[in-house]
């Protein structure tokens, strides 16, 4: 039996958001002397599980399910509410493109920038630089500032210098996602490969040919709670059946 290198134990999230829009100049002004009413938004409800070293586990649900709030609590980035995170290894989240980046240096620039943002020695950054460009198919823009690269080559260009900085686990939202069917082949091909040498895989899709395929195991969250935790075809099934039944219920 793998050990864990994820535990999470009843964690919940909840933000304040304010309740009462807000149309016109006067209200706008208005609410600068007068507490403004908010309420509570509870994200994530009671979550709790593991993920074993080495492991490929899947996260599938709707938009608004918890998925990118569990991520970044996860990550470091947001602290529970409520409940315990142990994380047994360094973590490399693929979370938001563009952040880490700096639109006015190059390629060659921003590579070292992210990359020792993830952890990376400049030496080796500057070892691996020319593999980078060329996972990402951007040899010939090395020198092109970042702000004129399109939406699509600064993708490719973070999910390169990601799987090169990838240390004992790493989470990645909707990677499969980005870039023309060339690149999405070579991120499956390193996705395999990182699974194969022990890497702990986290991966977020609402594709469930995806999820069956790459994930030993898959989540299913409704509603900021982990409804469902099973073999990831049987998610991605689930998951289809879910979005179905919500269609019918529109439609009727």
């Amino acid at each position: 039996m793998m050990s864990a290198i994820v535990e999470i134990s009843g964690v919940s999230k909840s933000f304040t958001i304010p309740s009462v829009r807000r149309d016109t100049v006067r209200e706008h002004a208005l609410d600068m002397f007068r507490r403004r009413p908010q309420e509570r938004l509870q994200v994530l409800r009671d979550v709790s599980f593991e993920m074993r070293r080495g492991e490929s586990l899947g996260i599938m649900g709707r938009n608004g399910s918890g998925k990118s709030t569990l991520l970044k609590i996860l990550s470091g980035i947001y602290a529970a509410d409520s409940g315990s995170v142990v994380v047994r290894g360094a973590v490399t989240p693929i979370l938001e493109l563009g952040v880490g980046w700096n639109p006015n240096l190059n390629a060659i620039d921003n590579i070292e920038l992210l990359g020792t943002v993830m952890g990376l020695s400049l030496r080796a950054l500057r070892a691996a630089r020319d593999e980078i460009l060329a996972f990402a198919d951007l040899e010939r823009f090395a020198q092109l500032e970042l702000r004129h690269y399109s939406s699509g080559m600064a993708a490719r260009l973070a999910y390169a210098v990601a799987f090169r900085a990838v240390r004992e686990v790493l989470i990645l939202d909707e990677i499969f996602a980005v870039g023309d069917a060339s690149f999405k082949q070579r991120c499956e091909e390193k996705y395999r490969e990182l699974h194969r040498s022990g890497r702990s895989l986290l991966l977020v899709s609402h594709n469930p040919r995806l999820i069956g395929e790459f994930c030993d195991r898959a989540l299913l969250l409704e509603h900021g709670r982990i409804v469902l935790d099973a073999p990831g075809t049987q998610v991605g099934e689930r998951y289809l059946s879910m979005l179905t039944d919500t269609e019918a219920a529109r439609a009727s």
